[in-house]
């Protein structure tokens, strides 16, 4: 039988998802029940069926959810900027070898490859607010072990179930994010907060361990009580979003399958891994063996030494709050480009210039212009990719990405 339709135009909510042409949208008579398209990428905003786009601050849980979520990315800094730090004291304390050392950056590789396999199927089963509980609860886990100063296999092993925490919580928090209006700035705020927390963990570690007198390992007694935190304001922020939701607003269908076959067909995954391995590589090299290198190449204290990797993870910070808001004015491929020439020339500067002070200024710039790529990576994934893949493609991506950490 056929269905009167009455055809309206509608613009997009915010210009950084609409198309560049506003589509003419078909109504259904409502004496028939309309059938749920699929949406193509970034159409959202024109379709009827759909709400318009989040913000930041509407609707009001929102507000909540970023702060939840800014505090999850400081923990995360934390977590991963730490290593530099403590990596000289764990050698000496073991009395291991680099090679030995160098697992702790390894292990967490195995977590986050778990978490990508897992992660959109958990979404489905539980919703965002299983992920804000298992994420933490995972990181609680392992902190509490290393904390009572194990043997260092069982540090390393532990270690692994940290990484699936991450992991986890790395590809829902910037998936979610990217639903939002003003994907760029946002991103480049919340990795601004990892950065953050990276700038001042190895300050507080340094400062336990050369001025306190304490085991690098106490360390951990700081995290533990910090991702409790973090479960808590997690858990209370998402509590609405359950599984059943999930699949509602994230599958046009409404069926429950997982995502993660199907991302992983598309170039733009693995064009987006690849580029993250080398990426996350270079940025966990430089922020987690560079107190060592000051030390041993540079021979400075192991003060000052330490204090070269707040350097770094501040420059890293600074660049990600403030050139996020210059990337999408210039476009991501342009910007992106720029920064890496940029950091390439920094980066032979720290190399061949045999001083300490130059040393530590120039990694600093390096952290400075490399900040916004990680999340411009992001933000091409979610341009690119139809919404329901989106964990799926980012939690892939973070963990090829964590094998450059590896590496």
């Amino acid at each position: 039988m056929a269905t009167a339709t009455a055809v309206i135009e509608m613009p997009g909510p915010d210009a950084d998802h609409a198309s560049s042409k506003d589509a003419a949208i078909p109504l259904q008579d409502q004496s028939k029940p309309a059938q749920r398209a699929p949406l193509a990428p970034f159409e959202q905003g024109n379709s009827l069926t759909v709400d318009a786009l989040q913000r930041w601050d509407r609707p009001r849980i929102n507000t909540y959810r970023l702060a939840a979520i800014f505090f999850a990315f400081l923990n995360f800094g934390m977590n991963d900027g730490s290593y530099g730090a403590l990596v000289p004291y764990i050698e000496a304390d073991y009395d291991i070898s680099y090679v030995v050392t160098s697992l702790v950056f390894l292990s967490p590789f195995a977590g986050y490859t778990v978490a990508a396999l897992f992660s959109d199927r958990l979404h489905v089963l539980f919703g965002r607010r299983g992920i804000a509980m298992l994420g933490p609860a995972s990181k609680i886990i392992a902190y509490i072990v290393i904390s009572t100063h194990p043997p260092y296999p069982a540090v390393v092993a532990i270690l692994a179930l940290a990484g699936l925490g991450n992991g986890l919580l790395d590809a829902a928090w910037n998936a979610w994010i990217g639903t939002l209006a003003h994907t760029n700035q946002l991103l480049g705020i919340l990795h601004g907060f990892y950065g953050l927390g990276a700038t001042i963990s190895p300050l507080i570690a340094t400062s336990m361990i050369t001025k306190a007198n304490l085991g690098w390992w106490t360390f951990f007694y700081l995290m533990t009580g910090l991702v409790t935190v973090e479960f808590i304001t997690g858990s209370l922020a998402f509590w609405a979003e359950t599984g059943t939701k999930y699949v509602e607003v994230n599958r046009a269908d409404g069926v429950e399958r997982g995502m993660t076959r199907q991302s992983l067909k598309q170039k733009v995954t693995w064009i987006c891994s690849i580029f993250l391995l080398c990426y996350v590589g270079l940025e966990v090299s430089l922020g987690g063996w560079i107190v060592n290198f000051m030390i041993t190449v540079r021979h400075g204290e192991p003060f000052s030494s330490g204090m070269t990797a707040t350097g770094f993870w501040l420059g890293l910070t600074i660049g990600r709050v403030s050139l996020g808001f210059l990337t999408p004015k210039i476009g991501e491929r342009l910007a992106v480009s720029v920064y890496l020439l940029v950091s390439v020339g920094f980066e032979l500067i720290f190399w061949l210039v045999p001083q300490f002070i130059v040393s530590a200024v120039a990694v600093a710039l390096v952290g400075f212009f490399i900040g916004p790529i990680f999340p411009s990576t992001i933000i091409a994934v979610t341009k690119l990719l139809p919404p329901e893949m989106h964990v799926a493609a980012i939690g892939f991506s973070a963990a090829i990405g964590g094998g450059g950490a590896a590496l």
